[in-house]
């Protein structure tokens, strides 16, 4: 592969971390719903035809045969926009892959907002919260090239089940090539006492780390942690910074309703209740727009959770 900083779009280091894998095991298999180009599978198809198989624009039926080949030994990683993997193979991934204990790696792009000019229709907000209701499923959201590429790797070592969002255009380099992921395991990208920042994905890790340079600026020292792993989620982590600065902020590009908010919420109320804020998608469907459009549209920025973060402060 080449430098993890290096990579353009995100879609590219999914596929080519697919490659460095499949190069060591001839049981990985790439599968697609017509969206080779769009998802940046087609290099896999190149490098490895007889392991790519394209479905068509027939999503349900794609996690199906995954599931069948995970159930002859294959390790199958299937792909589409997130609004498809979330909804319309929502029962395949629940009954063929999850209740049968099927090895089936289901990554849905274009999560949130980054779907832009797809619109509603084709706008992700939902899928977190879908997902995390399976049970034991793993759900993750990456943040940058180097977590791609490790999680993706980390995903094929797990057995079992797992949901993982790509953002598929535009990339961003957070971390050094050395930073160890686990999954169930969020990683602090900021040490803080004043309030905790907890975000994960592309778009609002990077918003948050906007936002805890301009707390700093106002005296208020913020943590930042990347809760890439939303299901487990990594409730130590949790509770050690909710202990530590009494005050959590969560930042994720989707749903208010069950999403990462959801889960930290959760958790904090019969454990520990801690003053907290949720900045997300608050219950509304998604719409046509640039990706900053969007984010102002549905206050997806450093700006809120900045506010969020000094109101609770206030308190």
């Amino acid at each position: 592969m080449k430098k993890l900083d290096t990579y353009a779009d995100m879609r590219a280091v999914y596929a080519d971390t697919l490659i460095e894998i499949a190069k060591d095991d001839d049981k990985v298999v790439v599968m697609d719903a017509d969206l080779m180009a769009a998802n940046g599978t087609k290099g896999f198809k190149d490098a490895y035809p007889d392991r790519m198989i394209n479905a068509g624009v027939a999503e349900a039926n794609m996690v199906g045969v995954a599931a069948g080949l995970a159930s002859q030994g294959f390790i199958p990683f299937a792909s589409t926009f997130g609004c498809f993997a979330a909804r319309r193979a929502y029962d395949q991934f629940f009954l063929s892959a999850n209740y049968a204990k099927q090895n089936v790696k289901l990554v849905g792009s274009d999560p949130g907002v980054t779907a832009q000019f797809n619109g509603g229709t084709h706008m992700p907000f939902c899928d977190i919260t879908l997902m995390r209701v399976i049970p034991n499923l793993v759900v993750l959201d990456p943040c940058d090239t180097v977590s791609l590429h490790k999680l993706t790797k980390a995903i094929y070592e797990y057995k079992g089940p797992v949901y993982m969002r790509l953002h598929r255009k535009g990339a961003t380099t957070i971390y050094k090539d050395d930073q160890e992921f686990e999954i169930g395991k969020g990683v602090v990208i900021k040490d803080g006492t004043d309030v905790t920042l907890i975000a994960n994905g592309l778009v609002m890790v990077t918003e948050a780390i906007k936002a805890e340079k301009a707390l700093a600026a106002e005296g208020i020292s913020a943590a930042v942690i990347d809760m890439h792993t939303i299901k487990p989620l990594d409730e130590a982590l949790v509770a050690e910074y909710a202990k530590k600065t009494g005050a959590i902020v969560t930042c994720e590009n989707g749903q208010k309703i069950g999403g990462l908010g959801g889960a930290v919420s959760e958790y904090l109320s019969e454990n520990m209740p801690t003053l907290m804020k949720r900045v997300a998608v608050d219950d509304v469907f998604g719409e046509v727009g640039t990706q900053d459009y969007l984010q102002e549209r549905f206050g997806l920025t450093s700006e809120k959770i900045v506010e969020a973060a000094k109101s609770l402060v206030k308190k």
